[in-house]
């Protein structure tokens, strides 16, 4: 799995929207440049300016970006790179976003320089029962920066709703025995319960164990 860069977000917008979707776009990045607190204003508005389809000529490491996701992902991008101003507007919009802005912080969090100052956002989509909101949460940024108990909750869930863990980003790297034991104990109880056993257990059982963490 290959994180998207700013490169691969831009020529899948170029090639989706129309012109004055296109327009749209160009002002509020030139807007939140010359003005960032009014990001707020465009972040909110980026479904209607951009579109909310999912993106038809992305590559795979977009695969079910949406055009608004997208076009938020860049007015996130497009903020001077003061790293406590960042952090300050990424924790505001997702605090007062609905879903679809939440996700589109957490799928922007790679791109910003801004190291693990985000971490409580991704705990707190991990503790939602929106199936989407994880999945976004469980990406790279969770890959680079969640702590390793964290982590291992995160992949639990996943297990628990059904989530596919193909989406859980670097989970091959960041497998270990805990994690290991905890899926298995998982497998054990739905076995003894008679309910059925999700074939992504396997995925963690076979991702290869490294050092208890």
């Amino acid at each position: 799995m290959i994180r998207p860069t700013q490169s691969d977000i831009r020529k899948a917008l170029a090639a989706d929207l129309s012109t004055e979707q296109h327009a749209w776009l160009a002002a509020a990045l030139r807007s939140v440049q010359e003005n960032p607190p009014g990001i707020d204003r465009f972040f909110a508005a980026a479904g209607r300016g951009c579109g909310r389809s999912v993106l038809t000529a992305a590559p795979e490491k977009l695969a079910d970006w949406t055009r608004d996701d997208a076009a938020r992902a860049l007015l996130l991008v497009a903020l001077p790179p003061h790293r406590e101003a960042v952090v300050d507007a990424v924790a505001r919009l997702y605090r007062s976003g609905d879903a679809a802005e939440r996700r589109a912080v957490l799928r922007a969090l790679p791109l910003l320089d801004i190291a693990g100052a985000a971490v409580p956002l991704v705990q707190d989509a991990l503790r939602a029962n929106d199936s989407r909101l994880i999945t976004v949460a469980m990406g790279p940024y969770a890959q680079a920066h969640l702590d390793q108990s964290s982590w291992r909750q995160g992949v639990l869930k996943c297990l628990f709703l059904g989530i596919p863990l193909t989406s859980v980003f670097g989970l091959a790297e960041r497998v270990d025995t805990e994690l290991v034991r905890m899926a298995t104990a998982f497998a054990e109880e739905r076995t003894a319960a008679g309910r059925t056993v999700p074939p992504d257990v396997d995925a963690v059982l076979s991702a290869g164990v490294g050092p208890l963490s």
